[in-house]
């Protein structure tokens, strides 16, 4: 064979493998969510052999304690994780010694998610995705987490499959309640002109624009409002991941606001 048509071949063949492995990278995904769900069964079969009763998710617990005037850490090196769960019994003991907000320094942050999802805007799992935000007096929030909590653990939000974890974040006048989830613009669940949103964000004179459905995000928010029969007063604010890595800001500078 000649070398310049051996080499048209070889280089043929670098031009495909990109696309092979991008062809492969779906099913790459989906056989490691398969065996995720695998593995989840088998838990929740070898729970209830044991005369428990398993959650359908297994969820850990994460802290976040900042020492205010210090100089900045990275905040994943500030995350530790406390405990996870799989079965409501495991859940009540952890709970039942777990600090209430009042009795949390500021600022001081507890998250609850999934396993398998950090709770860090860059994770796979969030970086697509955004959080609800919602700001209560102190003299309340401790009521309105443990039915967040309650409402996780029992996996009772709407579209709960998109739904990563909660947090609370208590500060110095407020605390703040959130609930992350996977995709700030998710246009497979409804992708007609009428369910669309055009969002305009400005942080240091450059705008960015982001279109996408709200119908799962406007849905988790109220299913939100509806298990923590939230009171119309609260305002409830949205704000994507990527906007947060932006302006390094968890609950500035929101997009939505209802």
């Amino acid at each position: 064979m000649e070398p310049a048509v051996e080499k048209k071949e070889a280089e043929q063949e670098e031009q495909q493998l990109p696309q092979a492995r991008k062809d492969d990278a779906p099913a790459a995904a989906a056989a490691e969510e398969d065996e995720a769900d695998s593995e989840e069964t088998e838990r929740r079969n070898r729970d209830l052999k044991a005369g428990l009763h398993p959650l359908r998710r297994k969820l850990v617990l994460w802290y976040t304690r900042r020492t205010p005037g210090a100089r900045s850490q990275a905040y994943e090196d500030n995350i530790k994780k406390i405990i996870d769960f799989s079965t409501v019994e495991s859940f009540w003991v952890c709970y039942c010694h777990l600090a209430r907000p009042s009795s949390l320094p500021s600022p001081t942050d507890l998250h609850l998610f999934k396993d398998g999802i950090r709770p860090l805007w860059e994770d796979p799992a969030n970086q697509n995705g955004g959080k609800w935000i919602i700001r209560f007096k102190k003299a309340v929030s401790g009521r309105f987490w443990e039915d967040l909590v309650l409402v996780l653990v029992g996996d009772q939000l709407d579209y709960s499959d998109d739904v990563c974890g909660v947090v609370l974040s208590v500060r110095f006048n407020e605390d703040i309640l959130s609930v992350w989830n996977r995709n700030a613009s998710d246009h497979q669940v409804c992708n007609s002109t009428r369910c669309s949103m055009l969002c305009t964000y400005d942080v240091q004179t450059v705008t960015y624009s982001c279109s996408f459905a709200v119908q799962a995000v406007m849905t988790l928010r109220d299913s939100i409002k509806r298990h923590l029969k939230l009171p119309h007063s609260y305002l409830m604010e949205y704000k994507p991941h990527d906007a947060s890595r932006r302006d390094n800001s968890s609950y500035r500078n929101t997009w939505l606001r209802g």
